[in-house]
C-alpha cells in the first residue's frame, strides 16, 4: 500500500468518528465566553442526563474526597469550576468515540493510558509548582492526557503495521514518530492534529497534540503549556510510567526549563506526588470513558 493511501485511510477514519454531541458542543461554546457562569452551564447540562450523571459522579468521587454527598447540579458545577466542567465534557466526548477493541495491537491500551495519565498529571503538578492560576490547572492536565491521541487511529486502522512500527522503534531505540513517518508517511502528531481540527479543540490542546515532538520549531501563543507537556512526557519516559510505544526520551533543552522557571531537580520533588495523583486521575478517566 502506498504511503498516501495510509494518510487517506486515517483521514476517512477520523471523518467517520461520531460528531460532537450537541450538549457538549454547547458546553464548550459557553465556556469560551469570558462571562460564563454556573447558571448558564446548568441550563445546558441539565438537559443531558449522561453528562449530568458524570459531573455528579466526579464531585462525589474519591478524586475530591468530600465528606458529604452533592446532589445539586449547579452546586457541583460551582465546586468543580468552569474549566473542570469543560474538560470533563471534552474528555467524555473524545473518549466515548475511541474503539473499545481490546485485541492485541501495536499499543497495549492499559500501558498507553497510564503513560497519558502520567503526562497529564505531571503537567498539572508542574503548573501548580509554577504558581499558574488554579483555574487553568485542568487545561494542563487535559493537554497532557490527550497529547498522544493521534496514536489511537494509527493503532486502530493499521493494527498489524503499527505493531511492527512500535517493535522497530523499541528495538532500534528510534523515536516512534520518526518510524511512523518512515513506514506510513504520517505520524501520530499529524493524525492527532486531524482529530483536534475535527473536534474543534482549544488552541492550547491542539498545539500540544500537534507540536509536542517539534517544540523547537513552535513559536505560537501556547509555548508555556507545550513546554510543560514536553517536560512531563520526558518525566514519564525517564521513570518508565506506562508505555505508549516510545522509549526514546528526548531531554528538554535548557531554554525550555528556563522558560518555565524550573530545573530537573523538580522531578525528585514530584516523584511521589505523581504516582499518588495518577491513581486519583484514573477516577476522572474512568468517569469520562464510562458509557
Amino acid at each position: 500500500m502506498k504511503q498516501g493511501n495510509f494518510k487517506n485511510k486515517i483521514e476517512r477514519y477520523i471523518l467517520e468518528m461520531p460528531s460532537l454531541p450537541v450538549s457538549v458542543g454547547k458546553v464548550l461554546e459557553i465556556c469560551n465566553n469570558s462571562d460564563v457562569n454556573a447558571k448558564d452551564l446548568n441550563q445546558v447540562i441539565s438537559l443531558d442526563p449522561v453528562l449530568t450523571g458524570k459531573l455528579l459522579q466526579l464531585i462525589n468521587s474519591a478524586y475530591y474526597g468530600l465528606s458529604s454527598n452533592i446532589t445539586s447540579l449547579i452546586k457541583a458545577i460551582t465546586m468543580l469550576g468552569i474549566n473542570t466542567v469543560k474538560n470533563l465534557a471534552l474528555s467524555t466526548a473524545i473518549l466515548g468515540t475511541l474503539p473499545k477493541n481490546k485485541k492485541s495491537t501495536g499499543l497495549n491500551m492499559e500501558g498507553y493510558w497510564r503513560h497519558c495519565l502520567c503526562v497529564g498529571v505531571t503537567s498539572k503538578l508542574l503548573a501548580v509548582k509554577q504558581g499558574i492560576d488554579p483555574k487553568y490547572h485542568q487545561e494542563y492536565f487535559t493537554a497532557g492526557l490527550l497529547h498522544d491521541i493521534g496514536k489511537i487511529p494509527l493503532n486502530a486502522v493499521f493494527a498489524a503495521d503499527y505493531m511492527q512500527i512500535v517493535s522497530i522503534a523499541d528495538r532500534e531505540n528510534k523515536p516512534l514518530a520518526a518510524v511512523e513517518n518512515e513506514k506510513l508517511g504520517i505520524n501520530h502528531c499529524t493524525s492527532g492534529a486531524m482529530i483536534a481540527k475535527a473536534w474543534k479543540l482549544d488552541n492550547s490542546v491542539h498545539d500540544v497534540i500537534t507540536c509536542h515532538h517539534d517544540i523547537g520549531g513552535y513559536s505560537g501563543e501556547n509555548l508555556h503549556i507545550l513546554y510543560n507537556v514536553a517536560i512531563a512526557n520526558f518525566f514519564s519516559l525517564v521513570y518508565d510510567v506506562g508505555f505508549a510505544g516510545d522509549r526514546k526520551a528526548s531531554k528538554p533543552e535548557k531554554k525550555i526549563w528556563d522558560t518555565i522557571g524550573l530545573t530537573e531537580d523538580s522531578f525528585n520533588e514530584l516523584n511521589d506526588k505523581v504516582f499518588n495523583e495518577i491513581e486519583k486521575a484514573k477516577i476522572f478517566l474512568n468517569i469520562s470513558s464510562r458509557t
